[in-house]
């Protein structure tokens, strides 16, 4: 039942709470309750605890309304099941703490004992609190009684958080009954004085060392832990051997996210998986459940935590060996090992104590994609120390030094222009490696794989072990280097070209690409012949001429030049029309600036074609060069058959000759002005034209 506290008795209570010296037995009497109770379901109304430490005091169920708790210290009070109304307990100055610390405070049952024994002139504390019998006194006065409180209850708080020694009294249920000199026994589970994998030995009368977590429990029981026991004396001395940097001995016995558990004689561990070996080890099960020394990197007893590395006594242990084998090393010594683990680079070899590096690149001669095909693991191999740095304490080994080096004498072996035979090795992005012999191989450029294939992948020409047939190009010992040639062992397509297909020959092929300067045909032998835009037809030029034709078109050209050094091939399509090179011969017998009769052929928009003399030479007058005036200019005033002298204005790139009867006016109106008068004489040209004229009418 709730007992409720008036308005004026409360205002008593927090006048006395405020007060140095307050206590239990002034609160009790004034509350007018059972001392046993404390404030046990209590009404409490409007009572501010400002400033008052409530250290000791138990509201257990207690009710609070209107209660002010800021300024209060609450951490050691008892307020299980306590209510509160309009009163904020969050408000007091360590509220943080009141969940988070055992409570010292929590004696008052056994505190209304002591009081009740003291006044019956019974010994007021049992053995467990320093052995000092409080005094029988028939009437103890008000003094006595607030002394012996202040006595009993700074022992109880002295006796909490403490190991202690028990005597077994009884087993009972697998729990094991300890007296520690307590108002009551408590209660221990015997798994807590069990050895992993065996039952506890224990039996009655026997002293263990318990950890009195608290005096009694909500049953009137001391709450004891043999585990938190071992604990403590762990933490102990854990503790010393940290300040000493010493070595601890410890089990392995659990997995947790990043690591494992080590039980380190009670006390629980942190082992990081980065700390178990000196390399990443897979499968941690056969260093399980076994004791074995580690070493502490960190402990924090507030908190509870310790971290431990067994890589650290790894560590330790083997800079200790190989300072000693190191020493009865050099570098040349040949020595047998045991391979103790492969990597895409190499292979760790022991020893005897101490590993070893061997290198891919040290383990043949011949090309080793990888260590596993040439060593397993627990193979007796025979190295020979390459380098050891006694710095970093890292020894290089090699397996190849121990056999005959190819590369002496290669220069002599394979001499410049030698045609050779290997097998395909490797395929990279810039050529092919070519082994000629085991331990020697030599790279082909991708520039020299094909006469014809330009810019294209290895991979695409030649296939890995594939037996190809290559020219040596150059060789250089030193850098253990030769550079090979496939192209150079097949016959060169372009010089074949130039020996089946002189120049002034007629082939055919197809149009293979068109560009803004020609069109590219393609030809026997996988070559490429070019055709420039103004070879493709008589009087047509630039994109007109390229329009003409369409990739994939079958065409025939006339061959007009070979360059097989530079892999060139000039073919020219107009020179098959009429007039081409079938009178090579006699366009060669004209001259520039030449005045000869030709007789119109063709009739274009462009211009004219026309043929030069009786011997058929054809040639070519633009628009532009058929008349000194823009009237003039107009090919449709010209018919096909019509003859008129022009002047030879120059030859093209076939060597056809191209005309013009504009060229011919200004050259002869110059020979005029020169021969009958000039402008500076006062005659007009039209009297030197026509005296001219008539000189020329009377000649014939």
């Amino acid at each position: 039942m709730m007992e409720d506290i008036s308005l004026e008795t409360s205002r008593r209570i927090q006048a006395i709470l405020a007060a140095p010296d307050a206590n239990f037995v002034e609160l009790a009497h004034l509350a007018e309750f059972d001392p046993t109770n404390d404030f046990k379901h209590m009404r409490l109304r409007n009572v501010d605890f400002d400033g008052c430490d409530l250290a000791g005091f138990d509201f257990t169920g207690s009710h609070f309304s209107d209660c002010n708790f800021e300024g209060a210290l609450i951490a050691g009070a008892t307020l299980d099941g306590a209510q509160y109304i309009r009163s904020d307990l969050k408000r007091a100055v360590d509220w943080m703490k009141l969940n988070r610390h055992p409570s010292p405070a929590r004696v008052s049952t056994f505190l209304g004992h002591t009081l009740r024994t003291a006044f019956a002139g019974a010994p007021a504390a049992p053995r467990a609190y320093s052995g000092r019998p409080a005094a029988a006194v028939a009437s103890p006065s008000r003094d006595d009684f607030a002394a012996l409180l202040t006595q009993t209850l700074g022992e109880v708080e002295s006796f909490e958080g403490r190991v202690v020694i028990g005597t077994v009294t009884g087993i009972e249920n697998d729990m094991a009954v300890i007296d520690v000199g307590l108002k009551s026994e408590g209660r221990v589970p015997l798994r807590e004085f069990a050895i992993p994998g065996q039952k506890a030995d224990l039996k009655v009368g026997d002293e263990v060392e318990v950890y009195v977590d608290r005096v009694e429990n909500v049953h009137g029981e001391a709450m004891l832990s043999r585990d938190r026991a071992r604990r403590e004396a762990a933490w102990d001395k854990l503790e010393t051997e940290f300040s000493k940097t010493a070595r601890v001995e410890g089990v392995i016995f659990g997995r947790v996210k990043g690591g494992f558990t080590v039980d380190l004689d009670g006390a629980v561990a942190f082992l990081p998986g980065s700390q178990v070996d000196i390399r990443p080890v897979r499968d941690v099960t056969p260093l399980m459940d076994i004791p074995q020394p580690f070493q502490i990197l960190k402990m924090d007893r507030k908190r509870g935590n310790i971290i431990v590395s067994r890589r650290a006594i790894l560590e330790e242990t083997r800079a200790e060996q190989r300072s000693g084998l190191i020493l009865s090393l050099a570098e040349g010594q040949v020595i047998d090992g045991v391979v103790k683990n492969i990597t895409d680079y190499g292979a760790f070899v022991d020893l005897g104590g101490i590993d070893g590096l061997l290198h891919v690149a040290d383990l043949s001669y011949k090309r080793v994609d990888h260590p596993s095909e040439v060593l397993n693991i627990g193979d007796t191999v025979r190295v020979q120390i390459i380098r050891i740095n006694k710095g970093t304490q890292r020894i290089s080994l090699g397996m190849k030094q121990l056999e005959s080096d190819p590369w002496e004498g290669a220069a002599v072996k394979y001499p410049i222009g030698a045609k050779l035979s290997g097998r395909v090795t490797n395929i990279t992005e810039y050529g092919a490696f070519v082994e000629l012999e085991p331990g020697i191989e030599g790279l082909v450029h991708v520039s020299e794989m094909s006469w014809t294939k330009k810019n294209v992948h290895p991979g695409k020409i030649v296939s890995t072990s594939q037996e190809v047939g290559v020219v040596v190009l150059e060789v250089d010992p030193d850098k253990r280097r030769i550079s090979l040639g496939l192209k150079q062992a097949q016959a060169n397509p372009w010089e074949a070209f130039a020996e089946g297909h002189p120049v002034g020959s007629t082939v055919e092929g197809e149009v293979k690409n068109a560009t803004e300067f020609g069109l590219f045909i393609g030809l026997d032998n996988d070559v490429d012949g070019m055709v420039h835009m103004s070879d493709i037809a008589w009087g047509v030029s630039g994109e007109d001429a390229l329009n003409l034709h369409r990739k994939g078109e079958m065409v025939s050209a006339v061959v007009l030049d070979i360059d097989a050094e530079k892999e060139r091939i000039s073919l020219g399509m107009k020179q098959l029309e009429r007039g081409g090179v079938t009178t090579a011969g006699a366009a060669a017998r004209l001259t520039r600036n030449q005045i000869v009769t030709i007789a119109v052929l063709e009739v274009h928009a462009s211009g004219l074609v026309v043929e030069a003399g009786d011997d058929g030479v054809t040639g070519f007058i633009k628009r532009t060069d058929l008349g000194r005036d823009r009237d003039e200019q107009r090919p449709e005033r010209f018919q096909v058959g019509q003859k008129f002298d022009a002047m030879v204005s120059g030859f093209d790139r076939s060597k056809k000759p191209t005309f013009s009867i504009k060229a011919m006016q200004i050259s002869e109106e110059k020979q005029v002005v020169a021969q009958y008068g000039s402008s500076d004489s006062g005659a007009s040209l039209g009297d030197i034209l026509g005296a001219a004229l008539k000189a020329r009418n009377e000649k014939y």
